[in-house]
């Protein structure tokens, strides 16, 4: 399979997470065949493009198998062997791809496995793979939902504030980061929507993946790197996403994070803007409402209190 079908392939699974799809069933090998045999013979990334897939190195979160997956007791994901966990771990890169993390046992008989940011789940021989959401139809409860907010958390201490665009409103206790690209819709609506927020610290990252052509004014990277050399950095980012305000180019020499805040994006596995950090390391992709926003701040921070 070549890299470029790896992409389409990855892209559908991505999709089909975004819109709920009820489970997909694909057979990637023969159900008799030797599970070394299948990973042999099945697609296989090349070790240098699971290295660029993985940011540089990076891996997809180990979130533990938790016994608190759901509302029943009965819907909890189990640990498996180590052995075992390795064994279809590899099998899952060899044929997917991408930075493989976490496998667990489910409460249907599958393995669950952190894709990248996303959940699949598995047979043992790794012969066939289920996308979608799971439901334990006795509590109503999207299992696969509440699974994929844990896995995909980031620690919000180890990200690298020092590149981030810092906007302090009134006390600044509460924390948020945010990453946005400057030609992107959705994040201007979302600057209008947590325009009142008060008491926060906002950390955006210019994360330019629209456009990226360095010689047009108008694309994204060259907007970014304006806005990170003019002199009011938070001033310059409202006056383009709130008020639509030309911003003069960044002068010849001036030195920018691009490029790490964009390995960095690609390391978490960050495909769309706006996409939101809180402080206990949940992450909301897309422009949420002000008072959703509001409300996972409150969380965040009682979860860090009660730590």
């Amino acid at each position: 399979m070549t890299r470029q079908s790896r992409s389409l392939l990855r892209t559908l699974f991505a999709a089909l997470f975004a819109i709920g799809f009820a489970p997909l069933v694909l057979a990637a090998g023969s159900p008799d065949e030797d599970p070394g045999a299948a990973a042999q013979g099945a697609a296989q990334a090349p070790a240098t493009a699971n290295a660029a897939a993985d940011g540089g190195g990076a891996t997809a979160p180990l979130a533990p198998c938790p016994s608190n997956y759901g509302a029943s007791p009965s819907s909890a994901v189990t640990p498996i062997a180590p052995a075992l966990a390795s064994a279809i771990r590899e099998r899952v890169r060899k044929k997917l791809g991408g930075s493989v993390g976490s496998v667990c046992k489910t409460p249907f008989g599958l393995y669950e496995v952190v894709v990248d940011a996303d959940i699949v789940y598995v047979d043992e021989r790794v012969n066939y793979l289920l996308s979608g959401n799971a439901y334990d139809l006795r509590t109503q409860e999207n299992l696969t939902a509440k699974r994929k907010e844990v896995a995909t958390r980031i620690d919000f201490r180890s990200l690298p504030l020092q590149l981030a665009v810092k906007t302090v409103r009134g006390n600044g206790t509460r924390v948020l980061a945010v990453f946005e690209d400057p030609n992107c819709p959705y994040c201007k609506r979302f600057e209008k929507e947590i325009a009142g927020l008060t008491d926060t610290t906002i950390y955006t990252f210019l994360y330019p993946i629209l456009s990226r052509d360095a010689s047009a004014a108008e694309d994204s990277y060259p907007k970014s790197k304006a806005i990170w050399c003019a002199p009011d950095r938070s001033l310059a980012w409202s006056q383009l996403m709130l008020e639509g305000k030309h911003l003069a180019a960044a002068p010849e020499g001036c030195q920018h994070p691009l490029e790490e805040i964009l390995a960095l994006g690609q390391k978490l596995h960050i495909t769309g803007t706006p996409t939101l950090v809180f402080a206990d390391g949940r992450r909301a992709p897309g422009a949420i409402p002000r008072e959703r926003v509001e409300q996972m701040m409150s969380e965040a921070a009682h979860a860090g209190t009660s730590q």
